[in-house]
């Protein structure tokens, strides 16, 4: 199935901010969102936040077709310190949130059919040569490894009637938000650069794909376990030849290099790890099941999304 508009005709209820909600809930131009049909169906909201998790504790999970959880705070905020309290609400964010959704469909009077949950591949260890499909070890080597592993088992219903997967997302390219938010202003006025040596590997994905992976998920009710959700040519990709292909799409060079100390006196060196490093992960289940990339190549991702 190539990205397209899902045909979801479903009532479906969604963990994550409301740009995520209302791409899934075909109430943006995307072509690759959801679309379900009825305007009344109930759809959950919530950023991970405390409140949100005892509102949902407290009501039940809405009845639903499929639920998708996308919540978590943001890792690379660079406004925030990393330090116990930012790691507890990082920690917080993704698998309490996710404990608390798997508690309500396991509750629930009648339970979705679908438990779609989105992580990412920082699940593999970062490596300049290695290769990772969905099959892959990792999930036990640093902080965030760990991270996305205990978030995973957090979304594990043994015995449920809720087919579960799990999308493992590389960095995500889209319009208004993400990665290219932070990066746009910079390189539009020619001060943009790669990362450290620019030598890691980038694994991205567009928007587009992401939400299109997520609607494959929910349309085949044959498909569960993990989907690498990364674009094919992604492996492929340096954080130097990303940052040579967003330059060229906007029309500037990109001639100013950020140093890797620098990146780590904004980050921290934990955190920068996620930035300097990097894995070449491989969707080779994702498209053994039928999913086709609208954007697997970088250059037309990159101009669709600067256009």
């Amino acid at each position: 199935m190539r990205g397209r508009r899902c045909q979801v005709h479903a009532r479906l209820s969604n963990a994550g901010g409301s740009g995520w909600r209302d791409w899934l809930r075909g109430q943006s131009p995307d072509p690759a969102a959801a679309e379900p049909r009825a305007p009344s169906d109930p759809c959950v909201s919530t950023r991970g936040q405390g409140s949100d998790q005892l509102e949902l504790s407290r009501t039940g999970l809405p009845l639903c077709d499929a639920v998708v959880n996308l919540a978590g705070e943001n890792v690379l905020n660079p406004f925030r310190r990393w330090g116990d309290a930012f790691c507890k609400e990082v920690i917080s964010s993704r698998v309490e949130t996710t404990k608390t959704l798997a508690k309500a469909i396991v509750d629930a009077e009648q339970p979705p059919r679908a438990w779609v949950l989105v992580t990412g591949v920082g699940y593999y260890r970062p490596s300049p040569t290695a290769e990772y499909t969905e099959d892959s070890p990792g999930g036990n080597f640093d902080f965030f490894s760990r991270l996305v592993s205990s978030w995973e088992t957090a979304a594990l219903i043994p015995g449920s009637p809720a087919r579960g997967v799990v999308v493992r997302s590389g960095v995500v390219l889209g319009q208004g938000g993400g990665a290219i938010s932070q990066m746009l202003w910079p390189f539009r006025l020619g001060l943009g650069g790669p990362l450290g040596s620019g030598l890691q590997p980038f694994p991205w994905i567009h928007i587009r794909d992401l939400t299109g992976i997520v609607c494959h998920a929910l349309e085949n009710e044959c498909l569960q376990g993990v989907l690498n959700g990364v674009a094919p040519s992604s492996s492929a990709t340096s954080n130097g030849t990303f940052a040579q292909e967003f330059a060229a799409a906007l029309g500037r060079p990109a001639l100013l290099p950020v140093p890797a100390w620098a990146v780590r006196a904004v980050f921290g060196a934990e955190r920068a790890i996620m930035l300097l490093e990097g894995q070449r992960v491989l969707p080779k289940r994702t498209l053994e099941s039928g999913y086709r990339f609208i954007f697997p190549d970088l250059p037309g991702a990159l101009k669709d999304i600067v256009a």
